[in-house]
């Protein structure tokens, strides 16, 4: 019955995307836009164009991966170089930061639909995303963005299962958000403070850790990887590495999170301050431990 019910899911999804006689899609290279992108290809008979935004916010690795995913599905693949630095509400942190980004965004990806004569642009959103704070969802809804994840009833776990039956290598891949979410609300976001959060998860993905997050609290890097993962994180040679390698890059003080990874664990933040202050009345400090073992 489970089974079936997923089926007509993605029966619903390919029905949604048909409706489009051309869409551009909104593509980070991640779970949710690699498949949305490579079902839309086959389900749409008019031309397919996935746009990538570039900036301090993503990784660099992750526009690598999404341009290679894009390649090697054959589809167009436009990159553009996002402004949203350039925004003062952007880089002040409020809680609508997110807001913020995605209509500066979607804006520059709806301009580029529009002078490619395409008149419908969809993005990643699934079910799963409705359940945490997610401004960005409805700065696409007030623009009129597609979510034809959203309208099939698709839940992360499913697209994971879809993504492996039709082959796509981002099946199993860890859950991404821009570097920005590691930074506290309320405190600055800054070129520097995203180039060290990018550089710290590097050291992390390159120890083998899949699932990990360098959060960002001034010259303090809390450190959260899979509970299933902490022991790894522990062990005498890696954690000595890790201290060596992310002090290097400029942190003060390196600590690991003793919860482990949580997706939205900063949006704790909201409701009780902001920046610095915030995470300490959160308490987050009272669950990690100084790998300076100071």
């Amino acid at each position: 019955m489970g089974q079936s019910r997923d089926r007509d899911k993605f029966k619903h999804l390919v029905a949604a995307l048909k409706r489009f006689d051309s869409l551009v899609v909104a593509f980070s290279g991640g779970v949710d836009s690699s498949f949305l992108l490579a079902v839309a290809c086959q389900a749409i008979t008019g031309r397919v164009v996935a746009v990538t935004a570039e900036s301090p916010v993503h990784p660099v690795r992750e526009k690598k991966a999404a341009a290679e995913f894009a390649r090697r599905l054959g589809v167009e693949h436009v990159i553009v170089k996002s402004g949203e630095m350039k925004l003062s509400d952007f880089v002040a942190n409020s809680k609508d930061r997110c807001y913020i980004c995605k209509k500066h965004v979607l804006t520059e990806i709806l301009n580029i639909a529009s002078q490619m004569g395409i008149c419908r642009v969809a993005h990643g959103a699934n079910v799963d995303d409705l359940g945490d704070y997610r401004p960005g969802l409805k700065a696409a809804e007030e623009m009129g963005v597609a979510a034809p994840l959203v309208e099939a009833g698709l839940g992360k776990d499913e697209i994971r299962r879809f993504s492996r039956e039709i082959n796509l290598n981002t099946w199993n891949k860890p859950s991404m958000a821009c570097l920005a979410s590691r930074i506290p609300y309320g405190t600055s976001i800054t070129p520097a403070a995203l180039n060290m959060v990018e550089r710290a998860e590097d050291v992390l993905l390159g120890l083998g850790f899949r699932t990990c997050r360098v959060r960002y609290h001034g010259r303090t890097a809390r450190i959260e990887v899979d509970p299933g993962d902490m022991q790894l994180l522990l062990k005498h040679e890696v954690r000595e590495k890790v201290v060596a390698q992310l002090k290097r890059i400029g942190f003060t003080h390196v600590a690991a999170d003793l919860e482990g990874y949580v997706q939205g664990s900063m949006n704790r933040d909201l409701g009780s301050g902001a920046g610095t202050a915030a995470g300490l009345k959160s308490g987050w400090i009272d669950q990690t431990r100084n790998f300076d073992g100071k």
